[in-house]
C-alpha cells in the first residue's frame, strides 16, 4: 500500500479551500499553511491562461528530508506517509533545506487567531509541535481511524480534509498500489505528471494537467 493524490488541475478553481481547511483542521498557528493554491500563468505570449496548482509534501517514495534528519525525527511509514515525530525533532531545519517543494515549516510557538484559542483550535492543537518542524501528513490521524469496510479517498470522514473538502472535485486521494483504486484509475487515464521529475524523488502527488 502507498497512499498518494492525484490533484486535476483543469478542475482546480483557486478558491484556497483546501488550504484554509487544513489549516485549521491541523489548528495550525498564523502564517503557516502546510497546504496552499499557486496561482501561475502559463503558455507563451499572447495565448496565456491561469492554472492553480495546489501544493504541499510530495511525500516522496525516495524523500530526501529523511535520511538527513540527526535524530531520527523526519520519518516514513510503510505505505508512504512521511511526518514529523515531534518529540525527537531538535528543530535544526535540515530537513527543510533538504526538501525542494519547500513543505516543511518552522512552529516557533502557538499563536491564535484571536487572541485566545477557538473551539476547533484548541481540539486540534498539539501542544509537544512547538519548536519543531511540521508538515503536511495526509492527514494520517483521519486515515489511521478507517474501520474495517471504510476506505480513505472514498468514505470522506477518513480521507485527507483538503480532498474532502475540494468544492470542484478536482483533488482524488487514494492507495497508489491497488489498480481498482480511484488514484491509480486516474493516472492510467490520464498519466499525469509530477513535479521536479529529474529529482527522481518518485513523489506520490499527481497533477493532471491535460
Amino acid at each position: 500500500m502507498r497512499w498518494g493524490m492525484v490533484v486535476d488541475v483543469r478542475k482546480c478553481v483557486g478558491c484556497q479551500t483546501c488550504t484554509i481547511a487544513c489549516h485549521e483542521e491541523n489548528a495550525l498557528p498564523p502564517g503557516i499553511f502546510w497546504r496552499h493554491v499557486v496561482d501561475v500563468e502559463v503558455g507563451d505570449y499572447p495565448d496565456v491562461r491561469r492554472a492553480f496548482l495546489p501544493m504541499g509534501c510530495q511525500h516522496c517514495a525516495e524523500p530526501p528530508c529523511v535520511p538527513v534528519c540527526p535524530t531520527g525525527a523526519s520519518q516514513q511509514r510503510q505505505d508512504g506517509i512521511v511526518f514529523v515525530q515531534y518529540d525527537m525533532c531538535i528543530g535544526c531545519g535540515y530537513c527543510a533545506v533538504a526538501c525542494p517543494y519547500r513543505a516543511r515549516h518552522m512552529i516557533h510557538e502557538q499563536d491564535w487567531y484571536f487572541g485566545t484559542p477557538t473551539a476547533s483550535e484548541t481540539k486540534a492543537r498539539e501542544p509537544e509541535r512547538h519548536g519543531v518542524m511540521s508538515k503536511c501528513t495526509f492527514c494520517k490521524h483521519r486515515v489511521d481511524k478507517a474501520p474495517a469496510g471504510a476506505t480513505p479517498g472514498v468514505d470522506p470522514e477518513y480521507t485527507p480534509v483538503c480532498v474532502s473538502s475540494c468544492i470542484a472535485n478536482a483533488m482524488h486521494f487514494g492507495d497508489l498500489d491497488d489498480p481498482n483504486s480511484n488514484v491509480s484509475k486516474l493516472r492510467e487515464e490520464h498519466q499525469p505528471s509530477v513535479l521536479l521529475e529529474e529529482l527522481n524523488l518518485k513523489p506520490s502527488l499527481f497533477y493532471i494537467t491535460e
